[in-house]
């Protein structure tokens, strides 16, 4: 049984850019290659799963244009990360083709596990990657969650705002994470029937929810935070520190 990771990092995280930057004519990074401690996000989350033994092979999906550009960040300070059978892939407009790219470039058997993982956590455990592969291998599919801690409102939007209709409990709620994994045979069928369909999901679960299998949840973590504004800069800063990084 392998175990192949995949990244998807081909996104430009327009919610992370400043005000300014959209009047600017200077192109500002996409959000995974931010560097926190002089080091592009999407590098620590990588270094993360080239730490765990289970890895068997690492492939990114990115933009075309921005390939060449970061190799020059892995190829000599990193070479833990190549030793992952590392693959670059060239990502596409969603979330969802940038995957479906990258999983037709895996070398994977049936029973194999795929883990699907934001480019923008790096601060995933190896607890948490451990427990999303085992959990995948005795179930089909996995993913990582943390329980809902603020109350949900289901609204109805309206002219000046939303209309409460309903409140949800919390207690059947979780918030998803990343990693999430897949036995490679029923991930690629879900995203074969999807693609059949002009089906576009949310995440990699969704698309196998739809086809009517279980998906198991995991615990994750509150650290587990997808990187997405620059507050979330500031809290990931904070996080390296307490790890000792910076």
């Amino acid at each position: 049984m392998k175990v192949v990771v995949i990244i998807p990092a081909a996104g430009l995280g327009t919610r992370m850019a400043p005000p300014a930057a959209a009047k600017s004519k200077k192109k500002a990074p996409s959000k995974q290659f931010r560097q926190l401690d002089g080091v592009p996000i999407l590098i620590h989350t990588l270094r993360k799963f080239a730490a765990a033994p289970a890895v068997h092979e690492i492939i990114v999906a990115l933009r075309k244009d921005e390939m060449a550009d970061f190799r020059t960040h892995f190829e000599k300070p990193y070479p833990e990360i190549l030793k992952k059978r590392l693959q670059l892939v060239e990502g596409g407009e969603h979330r969802q083709n940038s995957v479906a790219n990258a999983l037709a470039h895996a070398s994977a058997e049936p029973d194999d596990i795929i883990l699907v993982h934001d480019a923008v956590r790096p601060f995933v455990t190896q607890e948490i990657i451990t427990n999303v592969i085992e959990a995948a291998q005795r179930h089909g599919s996995a993913i990582a969650g943390w329980p809902a801690v603020d109350t949900v409102k289901q609204v109805e939007r309206i002219a000046d705002g939303a209309l409460i209709k309903a409140t949800i409990p919390r207690a059947s709620l979780v918030m998803a994470q990343t990693p999430q994994g897949f036995r490679y045979d029923i991930l690629k069928k879900a995203f074969d029937d999807a693609t059949a369909d002009g089906f576009l999901g949310t995440d990699e679960a969704s698309l196998v929810e739809r086809a009517g299998l279980p998906v198991v949840v995991v615990m994750g973590s509150p650290r587990n935070i997808k990187i997405t504004t620059p507050a979330d800069m500031e809290l990931a800063e904070f996080y390296l520190k307490q790890e000792g990084i910076l």
